[in-house]
């Protein structure tokens, strides 16, 4: 009989959430009581909102459960690992019977997510156990020279995951085609939306996939170098890298004649940047490798001419090179089966913001946004009702709810005025404010800007301030067409996709939302009662029992009245703080 086995998701996500001592606490029991079962590790499986996550692997099969305590672990080893009983309340999955999270998991394809929660990210044995490094070795023992594998590449329908969507395999033939000795394969770990939280997890439950792919895109374009350019706030990924590194050194993944092909020689470092969001774009990463700020350069010269220290250099992402093992091992039609006609295979998505389940997925290109949203994201917080999605970080658009009926492609996405970016997915409910969603992304593209271009450096600045007098009710009729007018020039005159992009959600919340910036600029109102500046808190005469509890609690005295009598509130004193509306307890307080 199978020994059964404990499995405790150690991921961010997980160990934010006490994982580690729900881990603790099982391998305290393990110990104490002389246990039989095997206790292991893994990484995230995506299902954020429901961690710390346990898997228990018995001879019936398969029970993820969660949102694990230490006193539901307990109960967990008592009645299921010794007393063969799941419980079934606790399980949120398992193929024997039903769960309420069941239609998470439905429509989800997982290449790229494909081994996480599923092996130890810090054991490469187990990577291998699951074709881990088959795709390298298949190249090595039959011999595939390097057109073959960017042809396959090629005709996998890989776009670029980062968020430009270009053709992978067209950026490595152009760098293939440079007939250099001397060049460079770098890994882009640094996005710095979202979306980035599909890298970070990705580079802790699988970094051998990534250093797979790397390996396999060296071997096509003919790079001696590797990096990976990861951003210092992630050291459990930093880690997990770093013992990946050494374990696929000791197993002669790198090295000198990789796999037995001769004159194969590569080694792969990992860079730690500070966290600049310009340097996800891909001149100002190689700045910063070089030590250098992180600023843009001009192209030409591309990459693929004259990249990291002036030699050919190729950039992909992290979810892109994950998915080249897979398609490089099971051939280009495992991969372009999924998707539309020009946007093959799955996507990687972190849904945020007002959404029930949030957390990671994987799903075929083509789905729509609602699918996404509604079934696996399992709908909006409250059950309010939906109104918009971020998508493509904090440079991205705003997509209403009139177009959630949409695929998701690179090209129907940019038709709305959003971008795939790196996978990033922002809900938001009625209570969300698009003229202050559209003030709070600028602000952190302002802050972000490298200050290289003047129309980024000033324009930013200057549509900033005008969407802040917006939501305080000190707008004027000509600022809409102002903040078009300073779009257009900032998205023509910028060097890099930050600046290109930035105005990116001012343009679409203008779009398809402009009668909110309307009222904030005629009425003086906030229609989805978030701007604080311009609510208005008034007590109804006939509910008012005159318990006084307003009053007391009112920070500045602006609300009058005698016990037993209705009260008033004096707006010239009101700050707005709401906190008598929150405290009434018989909606005698009204907002507008």
């Amino acid at each position: 009989m199978a020994q059964t086995k404990v499995i405790v998701g150690l991921g961010s996500c997980g160990i934010a959430a006490g994982a580690n001592k729900v881990y603790n606490k099982i391998k305290a029991l393990k110990e104490a009581e002389k246990l039989e079962f095997e206790l292991r590790k893994t990484s995230c499986i995506g299902m954020c909102y429901r961690e710390p996550l346990v898997e228990v692997i018995d001879e019936t099969g398969s029970f993820i459960y969660g949102d694990v305590t230490e006193d539901k672990a307990i109960e967990i080893l008592q009645q299921h690992v010794i007393g063969f009983n799941p419980i079934k309340e606790y399980v949120v999955k398992t193929d024997l019977f039903d769960t309420p999270d069941k239609a998470y998991f439905e429509g989800q394809v997982k290449i790229a997510l494909r081994n996480c929660g599923y092996i130890d990210p810090e054991s490469i044995d187990e990577y291998e156990a699951r074709d881990g490094y088959k795709a390298i070795k298949k190249i090595a023992s039959d011999k595939v020279p390097f057109e073959a594998v960017i042809q396959t590449v090629l005709d996998s329908g890989l776009r670029g995951r980062g968020g430009g969507g270009f053709a992978t395999g067209m950026k490595w033939r152009f760098a293939r085609n440079n007939q250099s000795d001397d060049k460079y394969i770098i890994c882009n770990a640094d996005e710095g939306d979202p979306g980035a939280f599909m890298d970070r997890s990705l580079l802790e439950g699988d970094p051998h996939a990534v250093l797979e792919g790397m390996i396999i895109g060296a071997y096509a374009i003919g790079a001696n170098h590797g990096v990976i350019y990861c951003r210092a706030e992630y050291p459990l990924a930093i880690k997990r890298l770093n013992i990946a590194l050494e374990q696929a050194r000791q197993k002669g993944y790198l090295g000198k004649n990789i796999c037995g092909i001769e004159g194969f020689n590569l080694d792969i470092y990992v860079k730690e940047g500070a966290g600049a969001f310009v340097c996800g774009e891909e001149t100002a990463l190689m700045q910063s490798i070089e030590g250098k700020r992180g600023m843009p350069t001009k192209r030409p010269p591309f990459p693929a001419e004259s990249g990291l220290w002036k030699k050919p250099s190729n950039i992909n992402n992290v979810e892109t090179f994950a998915n080249i093992p897979y398609i490089v091992y099971n051939g280009a039609g495992s991969f372009n089966k999924y998707g539309t006609e020009k946007s093959k295979g799955t996507k990687v998505f972190a849904l945020t913001g007002k959404i029930k389940h949030g957390g990671l997925v994987e799903v075929p290109m083509g789905i729509t946004l609602k699918d996404v949203i509604y079934k696996l994201g399992g709908g909006i917080q409250n059950d309010k009702e939906f109104k918009a999605v971020q998508m493509g970080g904090p440079s991205g658009g705003c997509i209403p709810k009139h177009l959630a009926d949409l695929q998701i492609d690179y090209d129907q996405v940019n038709a709305t005025g959003a971008i795939m970016g790196s996978g990033g997915m922002v809900v938001m409910d009625e209570t969300t404010c698009m003229v202050d969603i559209a003030r709070f992304f600028l602000d952190f593209t302002q802050k972000e800007s490298c200050g290289k271009c003047t129309f980024c450096r000033i324009g930013t600045k200057r549509m900033l301030e005008i969407l802040t007098r917006i939501t305080e009710g000190k707008g004027v009729e000509s600022d809409i067409a102002t903040l078009e007018e300073l779009a257009a020039q900032i998205k023509d005159s910028t060097l890099c996709g930050l600046g290109q992009t930035a105005p990116n959600p001012v343009l679409t919340t203008i779009k398809y939302f402009r009668h909110e910036y309307e009222a904030h600029i005629r009425d003086k109102k906030c229609p989805a009662l978030s701007c604080k500046t311009l609510l208005t808190y008034e007590i109804k005469p006939d509910k008012c029992t005159g318990c006084m509890v307003c009053g007391i609690k009112c920070p500045v005295k602006a609300i009058e009245g005698e016990k037993k009598k209705a009260h008033f509130i004096h707006q010239e004193q009101c700050i707005r703080c709401g906190d008598c509306y929150s405290r009434c307890k018989f909606d005698a307080i009204t907002v507008s």
